[in-house]
């Protein structure tokens, strides 16, 4: 996995509109994810089992606030 995010491609939402975003970024089997205002900042890693999972949970809306 490439650890310069100068050098990633980070992805985001086309809803997206006041900056307060999530970001994506493909690695191989792996998908990063970061928050746009903070892009120096920490990303969550997922594997492809785990980003399915994820993204069925959200469409399903099992993680509603």
């Amino acid at each position: 996995m490439s650890e310069n995010q100068q050098d990633r491609h980070w992805r985001r939402s086309s809803r997206c509109e006041s900056g307060h975003c999530v970001e994506v970024s493909f690695d191989g089997e792996l998908v990063l994810v970061r928050n746009s205002r903070e892009p120096n900042g920490p990303w969550l890693t997922f594997d492809a089992d785990e980003w399915r999972a994820f993204t069925a949970g959200l469409v399903a809306g099992e993680l509603r606030g």
